[in-house]
């Protein structure tokens, strides 16, 4: 990514397409060795990508909302709330992007503007998110988003290391309330309706 990608005023938060150029991008995404652990189903054919993505852009699906995070037309991550309760407003947030878009703050600004799209559009409250304790980026990603640590799950997740051995990993929760006031980072504008 070029200096002017990494401005404070690129990029904002678009429908995931099923064209060619998102899924190579998810393709490429998960290619990288921590992405891969990440998916239900490995990643890496052009049938996997369009399996993963058609969830996002397919009708009838109520209980979530997701976005591309695009900078310059091209898919660099992905934010979306997911479990969506109305019964009581809430939202499980998720956030990833691509290792050559890790360090530029957008991660932070697309998880804020996911924020900002739920607290407003969706009339949510209180959005929760959690990340593995030994992942200081995502805990940087959700503090900048205005979240707050609310507690710690002990050997809540379980992932292969290198040497395919189980590892056990503890998981740091977190939640933002609509009360809550902005983040510390200017939230990803949301494309307007239509714009591809």
């Amino acid at each position: 990514m070029t200096t002017a990608d990494n401005s404070p005023t690129a990029g904002r938060l678009r429908p995931w397409t099923d064209s060619g150029q998102d899924l190579a991008a998810i393709l490429e995404a998960f290619d990288s060795d921590d992405m891969a652990a990440q998916a239900g189903e490995p990643l890496g054919t052009e049938a996997a990508a369009r399996r993963w993505v058609a969830q996002w852009i397919g009708p009838g699906n109520q209980g979530a909302v997701a976005f591309a995070i695009d900078v310059a037309g091209r898919a660099v991550g992905h934010v979306m709330a997911g479990a969506i309760d109305r019964r009581h407003d809430t939202a499980w947030v998720s956030y990833w992007v691509a290792p050559e878009a890790r360090g530029t703050g957008l991660a932070s600004r697309a998880t804020a503007g996911l924020a900002e799209h739920c607290f407003g559009s969706l009339g949510l409250f209180r959005l929760e998110l959690a990340y593995r304790v030994n992942n200081p980026g995502s805990a940087g990603v959700a503090r900048n988003a205005g979240f707050r640590i609310e507690g710690l799950e002990r050997a809540k997740l379980r992932y292969l290391d290198e040497h395919g051995n189980a590892v056990r990993y503890d998981v740091q929760t977190c939640a933002r309330l609509r009360s809550d006031g902005p983040a510390l980072v200017p939230p990803l504008p949301l494309a307007p309706a239509g714009a591809a």
